[in-house]
């Protein structure tokens, strides 16, 4: 196949060298010149006994991958269900009970109105969220607060009726903000169940895929979830997407609203 000038350059800029032709030619040309005549056939004598061939060298054991430091884990908290918002707090502070104990610089518990009428959950903390302890914060969380804001709601100081709630499904920060493992979900579920049992909130805004499905225990995605009304343990639920999806899919913020508009018509009746 040959290659034009342009293309040539290009593959030698790679480090591939493109022979020519002629440079091809030349060592077959130069092998055929310098082959001596064919020697007469020799004496037919008696063949020499075979040397045996030198035995192997010895191969040099492989060398052993570097040991990893396991660090070890306890349990998770046991009695939960009976926990005040101190005890829990703390429990939540010293779990060990997966493997993310091992990189967070801090838990990120939750904040808000501890008898909030909505109660805001999302996925798991991010590099800021990890810093400062609070869950959605950086632009994730401004936008999180300019959805609340057009509602009449903030997570700043105020009553139960405007003052939100809001917790993540993991407490822990996931190494390079991945996404959290099912079973870095089961061993947080019982903190959350927690929260929101004391929380007691007439609507619970589920944002994100994890969080969805790990309250509504199902795999549907958020699209097929979305625009009604669900239930966890007799509160209602209202599925929409997660802020950082939003910031990168700002064409479903209209998608969004909806679902907000829908939390807040549950909450009409009781106003």
């Amino acid at each position: 196949m040959g290659f034009s000038e342009r293309q040539a350059l290009m593959l030698e800029e790679m480090g591939i060298r493109v022979w020519t032709r002629a440079e091809v030619a030349a060592p077959v040309e130069a092998v055929a010149e310098a082959a001596p005549e064919p020697a007469p056939a020799p004496v037919q004598a008696r063949a020499p006994a075979p040397i045996p061939a030198p035995a192997p060298a010895p191969r040099a054991p492989a060398a052993r991958p570097p040991a990893i430091e396991v660090v070890a884990r306890g349990d998770r908290p046991t009695g939960t269900e009976t926990m005040d918002w101190p005890a829990l707090r703390e429990a939540v502070a010293g779990c060990t009970a997966c493997g993310l104990c091992q990189g967070r610089t801090q838990t990120v518990f939750g904040v808000g109105n501890e008898r909030a009428h909505w109660m805001v959950v999302g996925e798991a903390p991010g590099e800021q969220e990890d810093r400062q302890g609070e869950p959605f914060v950086g632009k994730s969380g401004q936008l999180l607060d300019n959805m609340l804001r057009a509602l009449g709601l903030t997570r700043d100081e105020a009553g139960p009726e405007r003052q939100v709630y809001i917790a993540n499904t993991v407490k822990c920060r996931p190494p390079g903000n991945r996404n959290p493992e099912p079973q870095e979900l089961s061993q947080c579920e019982p903190f959350l169940m927690r929260q929101i049992a004391l929380v007691q909130p007439r609507v619970i805004l589920a944002m994100g895929r994890f969080a969805v499905q790990s309250l509504l225990r199902s795999n549907e995605p958020i699209g097929r979830l979305r625009g009604r009304v669900h239930s966890y343990q007799g509160v209602p639920l209202v599925v929409t997407y997660h802020p950082a999806y939003l910031l990168r899919n700002p064409e479903d913020k209209g998608r969004a609203w909806d679902d907000l508009c829908l939390a807040r018509e549950v909450l009409a009746p009781e106003g």
